[in-house]
């Protein structure tokens, strides 16, 4: 049965970053069912591939991966990361092809209505919403090794390698494309140890923090 929804008055955008193995994804899932809004995470790579023309198994290999060349196109106009044109698109690496055109769709699903957004910088696309709530999960090292090797497949004796190199990867993307710093205070409005309070606690959490925020709204 599915729980009684929020009133999502305020069109409420809700950013999920998070620790690898911390249950971002399963957060995200399990709040955009209960409040009866859309859920985007890999759903992303397959709607770039269908608006970009990209082999959806190449966007697959270079997601949430940075790369070298965008700053410098940006810097120099070629490419105009607003409306992801530029004489020179396609001349870019997949990695910033990529970004480009996923930052183009969250922008589009945020103008559509609300919805749950894991990972791909959305915090930072989406920073000049008022209605976006930015939220990222962390959890201790060891729960989330036992996640990782529980409930993602990962063999116990390359739990701990993965987590951190995953990790490693979320960070340099989000740094690179953002020019922000993965994971610090500053970045979020709420941060949640996944490891404390659970999967469901989170998204209780989450949910009376944007009934709250909606509320200081009305």
């Amino acid at each position: 049965m599915r729980k009684r929804g929020i009133h999502m008055s305020n069109n409420t955008i809700i950013t999920i970053g998070r620790q690898y193995g911390s249950g971002g994804k399963a957060i995200g899932e399990q709040l955009s069912k209960e409040l009866g809004i859309p859920f985007y995470d890999k759903e992303l790579i397959a709607l770039a591939a269908e608006k970009s023309g990209m082999s959806a198994d190449l966007l697959k290999e270079v997601d949430e991966r940075a790369s070298n060349s965008l700053l410098y196109s940006l810097s120099t106009g070629m490419v105009n990361l607003h409306t992801g044109t530029g004489p020179t698109l396609y001349n870019l690496p997949m990695n910033d092809r990529l970004f480009i055109v996923q930052a183009d769709l969250i922008k589009q699903f945020a103008k559509e209505g609300p919805c749950v957004i894991v990972g791909r910088c959305a915090d930072y696309i989406l920073r000049e919403n008022p209605d976006l709530v930015r939220v990222f999960i962390h959890a201790e090292l060891e729960k989330r090794i036992q996640r990782a090797t529980t409930e993602y497949g990962i063999s116990p004796e390359k739990a701990e390698d993965t987590v951190h190199k995953i990790d490693k990867k979320r960070a340099s993307y989000y740094n690179y494309y953002s020019s922000r710093k993965w994971g610090h205070l500053e970045n979020y409005d709420l941060c949640i140890n996944s490891g404390l309070i659970g999967i469901d606690g989170a998204v209780k959490l989450i949910r009376q923090f944007v009934e709250l925020k909606e509320g200081l709204g009305r």
